[in-house]
């Protein structure tokens, strides 16, 4: 199996089935194999490291026909999460995206129809390296891709129409005659790798300062929001923050937020509405409290948790108040405390929250209990600095969406990836 990882996501905890046709689609179960497919590998892509955000790299692949008789035609399939872009225009190409969904985010593919024959047991590749842009959103990011002697049938997900190609096309050339470690690096016809670049979020929270009287209801809304620039995808299955409200004194909580579980009375963890949060985006915690006694000023603090956050190098606006005013036993309303705003997320991913119910964002899906998984992650296979003579960054060991095993499953032009995601990257 290609790259298998441990320590991040399986995934970015639980297992994450991502089913592709021909990486085109993250969620339609494929078919069964056909029994009539070429035995045909992809070679294990190496790990980039050191993007740099705005700029390209270049992704180098082989295939090696494994079986006994020549292949007429080939498809070559690839696609990259939202950090990514394919920079090359292929004319045997097409391009398109699709759209989020259930626990996946877009995916921007490409499908390249290689009209020539393949020998048997001969090793082939580019002749230069497939173009790859790094976005200024880019941080932890996976390119997919996958060879086929069929055509793939489209995904049928929701995404844009294809687009073809507007360059030279996609041709593969004769490395020479495959021994047996070649076979032993082509042993799918999918692979899987990880490419980091040298980027930060800055992970936000906002409180409130709310008046009222005993006997009143107020509602606070916390925010969290993520101020990029990078987008950021830790563990499928798991938050993307894992946030803690403590009430303040002299209040009780009527309606927790959807996100939130309780821990005490007085205390509650909130998760996020799907495994990722993209640049400026984030969520707003809904707290109905009571006001039971009247204190002066009563705090109550907001906090991250869960594990370390290395990519957030501010920590000026990790924590924030929920200040309630009682003491002059007001006629009640609420002011926000400043800070940047956030935005509740979109979208239906399973969420780290408790079993309280209600939600403050839309398509939320199952949840559970919150936190992005971190932790070090192996590998095999080998390893690329984007650029070439860009230094690899520390990020080695606990890089981009990994996790337990990309274990994929490719039938007749899909993939199905029991997938994986990510520790955040030690710098």
């Amino acid at each position: 199996m290609n790259q298998t990882r441990t320590g991040r996501r399986m995934l970015r905890g639980g297992a994450h089935v991502l089913a592709a046709v021909a990486l085109t689609g993250l969620g339609a179960t494929p078919a069964l194999a056909d029994e009539d497919e070429p035995d045909i590998g992809i070679g294990n892509l190496a790990r980039i490291t050191g993007a740099e955000p705005g700029g390209g790299f270049g992704m180098p692949f082989s295939v090696l026909n494994k079986g006994t008789e020549e292949v007429a035609k080939v498809w070559v399939s690839y696609a990259v999460s939202p950090g990514l872009r394919p920079a090359d225009s292929y004319s045997n190409c097409e391009y398109g995206t699709t759209y989020s969904h259930d626990e996946n985010p877009d995916s921007h593919y490409a499908v390249c129809a290689i009209d020539q024959p393949l020998k048997p047991g001969v090793v082939y590749a580019p002749e230069r390296p497939v173009g790859l842009k790094a976005l200024d959103s880019a941080m932890y990011d996976d390119v997919y891709m996958t060879v086929t002697g069929t055509e793939p049938d489209p995904s049928g997900d929701g995404g844009s129409d294809p687009v073809p190609g507007t360059g030279a096309p996609l041709k593969l050339v004769e490395k020479g005659p495959a021994d047996e470690a070649d076979r032993e690096k082509h042993p799918e016809r999918y692979a899987v790798t990880d490419v980091t670049s040298d980027n930060t979020a800055d992970y936000a929270l906002t409180g409130e300062k709310l008046t009222g009287k005993v006997g009143d209801k107020v509602t606070a809304d916390v925010k969290f929001i993520n101020k990029g620039p990078a987008w950021v995808y830790l563990e499928q299955g798991q938050g993307a923050a894992t946030v803690d409200i403590r009430i303040p004194a002299g209040t009780s909580v009527v309606k927790p937020d959807g996100f939130c579980h309780k821990v005490t009375t007085s205390h509650y963890r909130c998760g996020t509405s799907q495994s990722w949060v993209d640049e400026n985006t984030g969520e707003t915690y809904s707290f109905v409290l009571r006001i039971d006694k009247a204190v002066d000023n009563a705090v109550g603090k907001v906090t991250f948790t869960g594990k370390a956050r290395p990519f957030d190098r501010n920590p000026a606006n990790d924590t924030a108040e929920i200040v309630i005013d009682a003491g002059s036993g007001g006629t009640g309303g609420s002011s926000s405390t400043g800070g940047s705003s956030g935005s509740s997320s979109t979208g239906g991913a399973t969420g780290s929250t408790g079993g309280s119910s209600g939600s403050s964002s839309t398509g939320g899906s199952t949840s559970s209990t919150g936190g992005s998984s971190t932790g070090s992650t192996g590998s095999t296979g080998s390893q690329t600095t984007a650029g070439g003579d860009l230094a690899a960054t520390g990020a080695t060991s606990t890089g981009p969406l990994i996790g337990a095993a990309a274990a994929a499953l490719v039938a007749g032009g899909g993939i199905l990836y029991a997938v994986r995601r990510r520790p955040a990257a030690q710098r």
